[in-house]
């Protein structure tokens, strides 16, 4: 993946994460796919607008409490070391940190197509 296609992704991801810090760990060719590791700040209080991924997602809470939920699905509140997951047709309906005081950081790790952005607006 392109330097620039790796910031063009991150800025998409950033927009949709209102008050959110992103921060790249890591991006992986594999064999027609590729894999893009993250961590994601959420400030108290902060979410993100309603969104989908163009990749399997895998989310792991590293620290803090976050709401999670996919359209269709029911809302989970997720705390350190509990997962979450999405898959590519998953609208991502809630995401948002639990508290109002303290942050919340989780790891999140996806699966794409080659190139492909990690993060698009719902429709």
């Amino acid at each position: 993946m392109t330097k620039t296609l790796i910031t063009i992704c991150l800025a998409a991801m950033s927009a949709a994460a209102q008050d959110a810090k992103v921060t790249r760990l890591m991006t992986q060719e594999l064999p027609g796919k590729e894999a893009m590791m993250l961590t994601v700040e959420y400030a108290p209080g902060a979410s993100s607008a309603e969104h989908r991924h163009n990749a399997y997602t895998f989310v792991y809470v590293l620290e803090g409490s976050i709401v999670m939920q996919v359209k269709g699905g029911k809302e989970v509140t997720l705390g350190p070391g509990q997962t979450f997951y999405e898959s590519p047709e998953d609208i991502h309906t809630v995401s948002r940190n639990a508290s109002t005081t303290k942050p919340a950081r989780f790891l999140v790790f996806f699966v794409k197509q080659q190139a492909a952005p990690t993060t698009a607006p719902a429709k």
